[in-house]
């Protein structure tokens, strides 16, 4: 399983369009040049949404092969992850379907979608294995201490198979002018401490998204705490000081400068 670096921007994400900021890309080209700028500023990994003609979020295999060949060729230095995100559209059999198509080198899954419900879970234990023997790196996207409880409970079961995990905390949510704060990653690690205590916690390399204008204070605490960080539009389009931020670009420079300046990884 490919480590994620440091800092991810996720420069897109399902939801926002241009009308809320002239700058979040949206066709292959646009995302390619975002994932240029990002990496130049320190980003190592970029969370890839792929949008269809009319600028909508669409799992297409055919768009997200397109976008990894072109990143492979301006960065290939850059890990890509894509996601199976479903928005409310999507199966979770067409979540593993795209998955199955593109096999990428990395993806992003929300465990609340993948396995639903118990009926799921056979079918999602068969994908899990397929991907971790494919070396494929699942990073498992976590939005409360109930998803995060659950996924210990699957890691332990065996439906998540394997001694490593990567998981993503979502701070907050996708609502209108949601703001996130560092507090809110206390539950999370709460309930690893608990784990932890009684020698059932997996290793697990986790990392953080966060949404408003404290987005850059709460990935600063995460990593000060052992995290790593997710960053950009997807999630906030505002700098620290709350101004809007230009690009992704610079809201990746903010973060990677403020991780500097603590000596941070």
């Amino acid at each position: 399983m490919i480590p994620l670096p440091t800092v991810m921007v996720a420069p897109n994400g399902a939801r926002r369009t241009k009308a809320d900021h002239p700058a979040l890309p949206v066709t292959i080209p646009e995302i390619v040049a975002t994932a240029a700028a990002c990496h130049a500023e320190g980003a190592g990994a970029i969370h890839a949404h792929v949008r269809d003609a009319a600028g909508r979020h669409v799992l297409d295999a055919g768009l997200y092969l397109e976008l990894m060949s072109e990143l492979g060729r301006t960065v290939p230095q850059m890990l890509v992850q894509i996601t199976t995100e479903a928005v409310d559209i999507y199966t979770p059999e067409q979540q593993r379907a795209l998955v199955r198509a593109v096999r990428p080198a990395a993806v992003s899954v929300a465990l609340r979608e993948m396995v639903p419900d118990v009926e799921e879970e056979p079918a999602a234990g068969t994908f899990y294995a397929e991907t971790r023997e494919a070396g494929i790196a699942v990073q498992h996207i976590l939005y409360d201490v109930a998803d995060l409880r659950r996924f210990l409970a699957l890691a332990a079961a065996g439906v998540v198979p394997g001694p490593t995990h990567q998981v993503l905390f979502v701070l907050g949510r996708y609502a209108v002018d949601q703001q996130s704060a560092p507090a809110d990653l206390d539950p999370f690690l709460a309930v690893l401490d608990t784990a932890r205590a009684t020698s059932a916690l997996p290793a697990l390399d986790w990392a953080v998204c966060a949404f408003g204008r404290h987005e850059t204070e709460c990935l600063v605490s995460a990593v000060a705490r052992g995290g790593k960080a997710r960053i950009g539009f997807e999630n906030s389009l505002w700098n620290a000081d709350g101004s809007l931020a230009r690009d992704n670009a610079e809201r990746v420079r903010e973060l990677v400068g403020r991780l500097r300046t603590r000596a941070l990884p």
